[in-house]
């Protein structure tokens, strides 16, 4: 059983740095986005912390592309992970105030987490590549 628990919520890392941003974000906007809040809280509890540049690059960061698999389906979708501010679905730019987006920090490639989708039903996500900004 413990190795479908680890299936479910494999590792994460996360930047120091992007940590401590996205937990006031998440703390701000609890209020209008409790569920996505909740979530983004709970994935930067659990992950483990580190300086910046102690970050594999195959791991995805706040500005990082991404492409995934939506394992039940086979849809393969390449987004952009990024603040609110600078979302655009049309562009690819995807919030990390989403539920994708909050499913997909701190992944690395080749990892899977079972994530909620943006009607509560669970979806497996496959980390197939990641592009880091330069």
């Amino acid at each position: 059983m413990a190795t479908q628990q680890a299936a479910t919520r494999p590792p994460i890392l996360i930047a120091e740095g992007e940590a401590d941003a996205l937990a006031d974000l998440a703390v701000a906007v609890a209020d209008r986005h409790p569920i996505v809040s909740s979530l983004l809280l709970e994935e930067l509890d659990r992950a483990e912390v580190r300086p910046s540049y102690d970050i594999p690059c195959d791991v995805v960061t706040m500005g990082s592309t991404v492409e995934f698999l939506v394992e039940e389906t086979g849809e393969r979708r390449t987004v952009e992970l990024v603040y609110p501010r600078d979302a655009d679905i049309e562009q690819g730019r995807v919030s990390i105030l989403t539920p994708v987006g909050a499913g997909l920090l701190g992944l690395r490639t080749g990892q899977s987490i079972s994530w909620p989708d943006r009607g509560g039903h669970e979806r497996v996500l496959t980390i197939v590549k990641v592009a880091r900004p330069a």
